[in-house]
């Protein structure tokens, strides 16, 4: 009996060990899920769709979104996304549910009557967002987008923007930048596991 003692301990020791383990790494683990990757990007906004309809953020819960802040006089950029957007979303299939807001840093011109036929040519689960002045600053402020407008001469002007199209999930939490350039197919099967 006095030598099973030790031998006792010795096992309900290395167990006790063993549960202390196996909790820190569920606690480190739940942690690492939980703060990753969110750096405070996305979160509430009001604005208006292109059907002159005011929508929040919760209009979109339910379903993966990509975001895009530009403005449809850009020459360049901002239609070359929508269209890589529309090509991949052509190659998800029209039954695949997912978001793609493309929030307008020009508020001054673009209105939502502007925005439905600049966004005739693009994939039409494309929805173009407006709004005040404010409520677009703060639309950014929440993404974490640069916007400035460029003073072009006569009158006109362009907007320097933030270029990049950020990946949310279902619940509107960020996941991470998603890369529109690459292989039509490779960016659907990308987005595949979180529709």
């Amino acid at each position: 009996m006095i030598m099973r003692l030790p031998r006792l301990v010795l096992v309900l020791s290395a167990l006790l060990v063993g549960l202390i383990l196996l909790a820190t790494t569920l606690l480190l683990t739940n942690a690492n899920r939980q703060s990753q990757p969110n750096l405070g990007i996305g979160g509430p906004f009001r604005l208006i769709n292109q059907e002159g309809v005011e929508v929040s953020e919760r209009d979109f819960l339910g379903r993966p979104s990509l975001v895009f802040f530009g403005y449809t006089h850009c020459p360049d950029i901002c239609p070359t996304k929508l269209l890589e957007v529309s090509e991949i979303f052509r190659a998800l299939g029209a039954e695949k549910k997912i978001n793609a807001l493309f929030m307008t840093i020009d508020p001054e011109r673009d209105t939502p009557a502007l925005l439905k036929d600049y966004l005739s040519s693009f994939d039409p689960r494309i929805v173009g967002l407006t709004g005040t002045s404010e409520a677009i600053s703060s639309a950014e402020k929440t993404f974490r987008v640069y916007a400035r407008k460029v003073e072009t001469g006569e009158g006109s002007y362009s907007m320097d923007h933030t270029a990049l199209v950020y990946l949310m999930d279902r619940q509107g939490r960020f996941i991470s930048v998603f890369n529109t350039e690459q292989d039509v197919q490779a960016a659907a099967k990308a987005l595949a596991p979180y529709l």
